[in-house]
């Protein structure tokens, strides 16, 4: 019989794996809270309609990529694609419309049909913030700041540009919206077969289209910031301004958009080349559509989202955990004091490996395979005399100690 593998497009997250995972979210978790965001949790799995709804049911992501299925009641339920709708869902349903502005970081797995590849997943991590309630531009500027601050203490800053755009108000992406479709309208014959489906729909993803011949096509499409109105502008102006004060770089990339009418204003990705090809490794902006979009009242948000396996291949290799102390217990009495030993060792902070079965050469074998640090060997002998055997796994030197000064002496192994 065949060993059972994992999933396609899954991955186990082995502890060295793991580590730098763990890296990432704590890191970020920490400078979230010098932000004032507090973390939240919402389910992996939700009502099909809290995705399809803001998302549009004619979207890739809804159509193609979104892992739903009928569970035993009957009911419609998809694994989260990504965290801002479960979130916004969330304040609606928990009664907190009234506390505005709030401020979330969350981090956990997200499921998407997609071809795996570098990077990518059908299980993946994300960390992601959410500034809920707040219409300012100053909001936008905190949240990059935000992003930028983590991507900084992780030594990935240096590696990325950030870009940003405009998508204007809802009076700006009509206007521009009507120029393109009259545009992309006079050029059907030259567009790839997802962007004809998407004129009628997304108009504003074609400007994002990998394809060769929409990228020609694109070359001479019309310009958002000619159909911006005054409002919009002045926004812009004062996001660019904020961050130019914070010292945070920026390039402007007319063709970062967002295809959804909920998305208004500010767009950002920070990007990277240091995993192939450029990538982004954080984007988000602002959806002050969104929650009007799922029912609730019209409120203002920005957010972002940032892939934790890609964030986790650029950083540089986390701290080793501390070598551990091994325990070598010989014979049933000495197993019943090593655990006891154990117990009181980990209250005073040490890092105990506890071994579990085999003579001495097998057990000192464990010690070294785990790297440890010393090794307090028990047996008959010891017990009688109330003391232990501890060697320096480094130095080979071996000597005995009290066992109430046992953790005085195995101080030094810190």
């Amino acid at each position: 019989m065949a060993a059972l593998q994992p999933v396609r497009g899954t991955q186990d997250l082995l502890p060295e794996a793991y580590r730098r995972h763990r890296a990432v979210i704590e890191t970020a978790r920490r400078i979230a809270e010098l932000f004032g965001y507090q973390e939240i949790a919402t389910p992996i799995f939700e009502f099909t309609e809290v995705f399809a709804r803001p998302i549009g049911e004619t979207t890739d992501i809804v159509s193609k990529e979104m892992y739903t299925f009928q569970d035993r009641g009957g009911e419609e339920i998809t694994l989260r694609p990504e965290y801002t709708a479960g979130i916004v869902r969330a304040v609606m349903s928990n009664g907190l419309t009234q506390s505005l502005p709030l401020k979330f970081f969350a981090a956990g797995p997200m499921f998407r049909y997609e071809r795996p590849q570098k990077g990518r997943f059908r299980q993946f991590h994300q960390i992601d913030a959410e500034l809920i309630g707040a219409a300012q531009p100053v909001a936008d500027v905190d949240l990059i700041s935000l992003a930028a601050e983590i991507l900084d203490a992780l030594g990935v800053l240096r590696h990325t540009v950030l870009e940003l755009n405009t998508l204007g108000d809802s009076a700006s992406r009509q206007a521009y919206r009507t120029a393109l479709v009259d545009y992309y309208g006079k050029h059907r014959d030259k567009l790839s077969e997802d962007s004809l489906r998407r004129l009628d729909t997304n108009p504003l993803r074609i400007l994002d289209s990998k394809d060769d011949g929409d990228k020609r096509v694109n070359a001479a499409a019309p310009n958002f910031a000619d159909y911006l109105t005054p409002e919009a502008k002045e926004f812009f102006a004062e996001v660019c301004a904020g961050l130019t004060a914070l010292g945070i770089s920026y390039v402007r990339n007319p063709r970062l958009v967002r295809g959804l009418d909920y998305y208004c204003h500010t767009a950002f990705e920070f990007v990277t080349t240091s995993l192939g090809a450029q990538g982004t490794v954080l984007g988000g902006g602002r959806y002050d559509g969104l929650m009007g979009v799922m029912g609730g009242p019209q409120t203002p948000g920005v957010g972002w989202a940032a892939g934790i396996e890609r964030l986790a291949m650029l950083i540089e290799e986390p701290p080793a955990p501390p070598r551990p102390i091994a325990l070598v217990p010989l014979g049933k009495p000495a197993e019943l004091l090593a655990l006891q030993l154990a117990r009181s060792l980990r209250h005073a902070g040490f890092h105990i490996e506890l071994g579990y079965s085999g003579n001495l050469r097998r057990r000192l074998q464990r010690a070294d395979k785990i790297k440890a640090r010393a090794a307090v060997i028990l047996g008959d002998d010891e017990i009688a005399k109330q003391v232990a055997a501890v060697r320096d796994l480094d130095s080979g030197e071996q000597g005995e100690v009290p066992l109430a000064a046992l953790a005085e002496r195995l101080a030094v192994f810190r």
